[in-house]
C-alpha cells in the first residue's frame, strides 16, 4: 500500500490520497489556484475537514455561510495560518484573491458542526525540544477545539535546520490507555529554500519496519504505524502540516522509543544549565 507521495505541479484541485486508502481514517488533498479562480468543492457526507491557507488570500464560504478573505501569508515559514474547518459534507467556495495554496486535511468522521474559522490568532503555539532537536509546533485544531470537531486533529510543525522533529522518536498506532493512543497520520512537507530536502525515517521496535524517505518540497507521507521522526538537512528549514485521527477519541497520547526515553530524562538538566 501506497505511504509516498511526491509532489505534483498540479493547478486547481488535487487529491492526494483519499481517506480510507493510504490510511483508514484520513486523507489529504491541495487547491492550487491563480488569482480570480474560483473553487467549488464538496466533502463526502462520512468525510470532516479543513482548508488550511498554505499562502495567499482567498474569500471563503461553507454552507452557504460567508467567512470574507482570509489568509494573507507569503508561504507557510511566514507566520501561523488562517484556517477554516469543515464539517462532514459540507459544501465549500474558495475564490483566490491572490496566487493561491491551500492543504486540505481530511478525516472520517460521523458527527456534523457548523464550520468556524481558526484565525492565525488563535492558533496555540508551542516551542518544542533542545539542543539539535527544536522545532516550533502550531495547533490548529486539537485540545481547544474539543466539542467542536469530531475526529480531526491538526496543526503545523516547524523544524530547524539541522534539527530532528517529531523527537524523541514516538508513535501511535496501538490502543492502550493510559499509555497510548491509536491515530492515523498524514504529514504535507514544505522545504525552504526550496532547493533544499529533509528526511523521514519510519521504523517499528522489531525493525520489520525500518525506512527512510527524501523529503522535497511538496511530498506527503502517510503514517500507519511505527515511530515516524523527521530531519532537517543543515541549511533548509523543514516544515510540515499533520492531521491525525482515531476511533476512540481525540486525546493524543504518544509513546516515545523505549531506547530514546533517557533524552527526555536529561531534559531538565539541559533547560536548567
Amino acid at each position: 500500500m501506497e505511504k509516498f507521495f511526491p509532489a505534483k505541479q498540479i493547478n486547481g484541485y488535487q487529491l492526494v490520497t483519499p481517506v480510507g486508502e493510504a490510511t483508514k481514517l484520513t486523507g489529504l488533498a491541495l487547491l492550487n489556484l491563480q488569482a480570480q479562480e474560483s473553487y467549488q468543492g464538496e466533502l463526502a457526507l462520512d468525510n470532516e475537514g479543513a482548508l488550511v491557507i498554505l499562502s495567499g488570500t482567498a474569500e471563503i464560504s461553507v454552507d452557504g455561510q460567508n467567512f470574507g478573505v482570509l489568509g494573507g501569508r507569503k508561504d507557510v515559514f511566514s507566520g501561523c495560518a488562517a484556517s477554516v474547518y469543515l464539517p462532514v459534507g459540507a459544501k465549500y467556495t474558495v475564490k483566490a484573491q491572490s496566487a493561491l495554496a491551500i492543504a486540505i486535511p481530511l478525516v472520517k468522521a460521523e458527527k456534523k458542526f457548523p464550520a468556524f474559522v481558526v484565525s492565525p490568532e488563535e492558533v496555540e503555539v508551542n516551542h518544542r525540544g533542545l539542543l539539535n532537536w527544536q522545532r516550533d509546533v502550531h495547533n490548529i485544531l486539537e485540545a481547544k477545539v474539543e466539542g467542536r470537531v469530531d475526529k480531526i486533529i491538526l496543526g503545523e510543525t516547524f523544524t530547524y535546520p539541522g534539527h530532528w522533529s517529531s523527537y524523541p522518536s514516538h508513535k501511535h498506532d496501538v490502543y492502550n490507555p493510559p499509555i497510548e493512543s491509536k491515530l492515523d497520520e498524514i504529514y504535507f512537507f514544505q522545504v525552504k529554500p526550496d532547493a533544499g530536502f529533509g528526511v523521514q525515517v519510519l521504523y517499528n521496535d522489531d525493525l520489520s519496519l525500518r525506512e527512510c524517505y527524501m523529503l522535497k518540497n511538496g511530498d506527503s507521507i502517510a503514517i500507519r504505524e511505527g515511530y515516524h521522526p523527521v530531519v532537517a538537512a543543515p541549511g533548509f528549514q523543514v516544515y510540515y502540516l499533520w492531521v491525525m485521527a482515531g476511533d476512540y477519541g481525540r486525546k493524543l497520547t504518544p509513546h516515545d522509543d523505549p531506547n530514546l526515553t533517557w533524552i527526555n530524562n536529561i531534559a531538565p538538566m539541559l533547560k536548567a544549565k
